[in-house]
């Protein structure tokens, strides 16, 4: 690691396999994955349909740029569109940080009009995180991500709660933007009525709802967008993680097709051949798991083995959080999180640290029974330590 920068807190271990929710380091110990990449690899490390898949477009055309036709992409886009249930365009990106860029930008041209800056304030939510490049860690709601790299921009706001953004609405908000789960915040849902509340006084009042779904998108919460979990329609909502499988990918959904125009925005490799044609794959895998009922069978048992921890350590954890696949154990405090997520790493299954005090748990999808049986037996020897 000589060569690189020291900006992650690294475990020592180096991975050369993996099958499913299963790794192999190069001593050929093997760890059972309950991070699955913090919710990126989402039908499994190995998958033979995505790499074939890869492999198959890899051999055509890796990469031209957006200055010509992209079949898969268009193919993509239709397939976000439809599964989305919005009525709008989509533009591919990198990364969940530029699809919340872009997203900040349709908003704030949105609110512009004839060029002179009307509407601009984006508010956002304490506790929640948008992306690590200077205006979505602006956007993130934790002081802890502004200690360096001002100024920032300006124009955001933040609101305790749900119910605090509608004190935070002036003359000049333009939009809102949520996480419907807050994952780096701790895994919190928040009240559906009350969100299907807040999209309807939104939309009296001409105000956005951009609904970061870079975490809880492709199926993580159990239906295809927490949003269609919600039964709410945002104006814009933004993609990446379990979109490509471990390809990098970003997307933005809106129905504002007509903000941007030709020069407004763009992106070298978003949407190119490769990553637009692992995130069909994707899409594809991960249909059929959801329509089997395999997807919701591995989601139940999953949590009933959460609430088997809790039941049997509750001096340590307070309760289970989260929908689907994206989980959290309540520790009693933040020490008991930190000591059990090192020592689940020496019992060889990884999970997540999140918030004050949260074990996080964003399995691959598509996870076997065995693999979680022997992730929480290993997990349970962590916790007794």
């Amino acid at each position: 690691m000589e060569y690189l920068l020291n900006t992650y807190a690294r475990f020592d271990v180096e991975f050369v396999r993996g099958e499913s929710a299963t790794l192999w380091d190069k001593e050929n110990n093997e760890y059972i994955d309950f991070t699955s990449g913090i919710g990126v690899v989402s039908v499994g490390h190995g998958n033979v349909r995505l790499s074939n898949a890869i492999c198959d477009q890899a051999r055509n055309i890796i990469h031209i740029s957006n200055l010509y036709r992209i079949p898969p992409q268009e193919e993509l886009a239709k397939v976000l569109v439809e599964k989305s249930g919005i009525d709008g365009g989509v533009f591919f990106c990198n990364s969940g940080a530029e699809a919340n860029e872009t997203a900040l930008k349709i908003a704030r041209k949105y609110g512009e009009v004839n060029g002179e800056i009307k509407r601009y304030k984006v508010i956002t939510l304490e506790n929640s995180f948008h992306g690590r490049t200077i205006s979505t860690l602006k956007a993130t709601g934790q002081p802890k991500f502004h200690q360096y790299f001002g100024p920032f921009p300006d124009g955001f706001t933040y609101a305790k709660d749900i119910k605090d953004i509608y004190n935070k609405i002036d003359d000049k908000t333009i939009a809102v933007m949520i996480e419907l789960i807050q994952g780096e915040g701790g895994v919190n849902p928040f009240d559906i009525d009350e969100i299907q509340t807040l999209q309807q006084e939104l939309k009296k009042r001409d105000i956005l709802l951009i609904v970061d779904e870079v975490q809880t998108g492709i199926y993580r919460t159990g239906e295809f967008l927490a949003s269609n979990l919600y039964k709410i329609s945002p104006d814009i909502v933004t993609l990446a993680k379990g979109l490509g499988g471990g390809v990098p990918i970003g997307a933005v959904i809106t129905s504002l097709k007509d903000v941007l125009k030709p020069g407004d925005h763009g992106s070298t490799f978003g949407g190119n051949y490769l990553a637009t044609r692992a995130g069909l794959e994707v899409i594809k895998i991960l249909d059929e798991y959801y329509e089997s009922g395999m997807l919701k069978e591995t989601q139940d048992y999953f949590e009933s083995k959460l609430i088997e921890i809790v039941k049997e350590f509750p001096d340590k954890f307070e309760g289970v959080s989260g929908y689907g696949l994206m989980k959290a154990l309540r520790a009693k405090n933040s020490e008991i999180r930190d000591d059990v997520v090192k020592k689940a790493f020496e019992k060889k299954v990884l999970v997540l640290k999140a918030g004050e005090k949260s074990v996080r748990f964003l399995p691959p999808l598509t996870i076997t029974k065995e693999e979680i049986d022997e992730g929480f037996d290993r997990l349970k020897e962590a916790i007794k330590g």
